[in-house]
């Protein structure tokens, strides 16, 4: 058995990937700062040793520590973040506190997950640990379009070496795979956003992948209960200058206008921490029109002008959850703590309570893909 300090713990992905990996931990440290996040993991994990934050910690307080784990902040370092780096940004410098903690600690083993980013910023990184990262997309264990770096060290004298990774298994798992049946409207987009989508001269190009298509049009038949059939895809709400349909960034005078832009695969974009950067559209049909099919599922393009309507709406946090491979439900509710008077005016102490859909987007956006984590973690048992 293991002990373990998870910095930057969040809804405590690292536990439930340990679990997964078949790793037994004898004690779980956990330093986190967003209440709900907290909640989230007291309620699964009760026994969970919360200690806050960060720049707090005392290690001379702490037992010997067997793994450190980390997914530092990526905000300055992400190709679509603020771009003050890994030294000046206020939240990704957090990830030299979590490196102070690993010179006091010398820990076995270190994981850190982390973002693509500009190799300056990766260089570093990879100089302090002393050695390099493997990349991994999540789309191979699930239907999320993901990249991300990845470094698992074994101490090695005074500094730490690379343990072997493979990429993970392709498990060809695409959208239909994880949606839910039977939403109501609530979930689609407002009326303007669905008017922006209608009126872009772009939308005819939302066509699915060659490849992909039939798989995914055969799984959402099998689902489908009405008399409609959808064509799943990704996609995202960008602000864009466009002139006659053709995009003019650098044209300053143009305004700014939201337009859908779809994905041409089979995945969702990343998830992240805003709405717009993940909603679902699909292509509606009835279903008694014929589907001429060639290849490995490919479709005749003028199909695709038959196509009677443009539906998109919101992933739900469930949806969300499948596409960090966490739990179904898992968080839907925290333990959050506290004290209350009844409806009889007793004085009650209670715990639990739903985690509003906000927090959960959140918490999920800024967690890990489980099933890579663990996947990687399995490179302990086998060092």
């Amino acid at each position: 058995m293991i002990n373990v300090l998870s910095c930057f713990d969040g809804l405590s992905g690292g536990q439930i990937a340990l679990e997964k990996s078949g790793i037994e931990v004898n004690k779980y440290f956990a330093s986190e700062i967003d209440k709900y996040a907290i909640a989230v993991a007291k309620y699964h994990y009760p026994n969970t040793i919360h200690l806050g934050d960060i720049k707090t910690i005392d290690a001379a307080a702490l037992p010997k520590i067997d793994l450190m784990l980390a997914g530092s902040p990526c905000t300055d370092l992400s190709f679509a973040g603020l771009g003050k780096g890994l030294v000046e940004g206020e939240q990704s410098s957090l990830f030299f506190d979590w490196w102070r903690l690993v010179q006091q600690l010398k820990p076995k083993y270190i994981f850190l997950e982390n973002v693509r980013m500009k190799q300056e910023y990766k260089a570093m990184i990879s100089e302090l640990l002393g050695f390099d990262p493997i990349a991994i997309n999540s789309a191979l264990v699930s239907a999320q379009n993901r990249h991300r770096l990845y470094w698992l060290g074994v101490r090695d004298g005074d500094t730490y070496k690379a343990v072997s990774i493979e990429q993970p298994k392709d498990r060809d798992i695409v959208l239909p795979d994880i949606l839910e049946d039977g939403l109501d409207d609530t979930w689609r987009l407002s009326n303007q956003a669905q008017d922006r989508a209608r009126n872009n001269p772009r939308s005819r190009a939302f066509t699915p992948d060659q490849e992909k298509s039939g798989a995914l049009l055969s799984n959402q038949y099998k689902q489908s209960t009405d008399g409609l059939y959808a064509c799943i895809k990704g996609g995202r709400i960008v602000n864009r200058r466009k002139l006659d349909g053709v995009r003019k960034d650098n044209q300053l005078d143009l305004p700014l206008e939201a337009y859908l832009e779809g994905r041409q695969d089979d995945k969702s974009n990343c998830l992240s921490t805003v709405q717009k950067d993940n909603v679902l559209i699909s292509k509606i049909r009835d279903k008694s029109k014929a589907v001429r099919v060639g290849g490995r599922g490919s479709y005749d393009r003028h199909e695709w002008d038959s196509v009677d309507e443009l539906h998109w709406r919101k992933l739900t946090p469930l949806e969300c959850e499948r596409l960090q491979t966490v739990p179904d439900g898992y968080t839907q509710y925290g333990d959050f703590g506290g004290e209350k008077f009844d409806k009889d005016g007793n004085f009650i102490r209670y715990t639990t309570k739903p985690v509003s859909n906000s927090q959960r987007y959140k918490m999920l956006g800024n967690g890990w893909t489980i099933d890579v984590i663990a996947h990687i973690l399995e490179g302990i048992k086998c060092d």
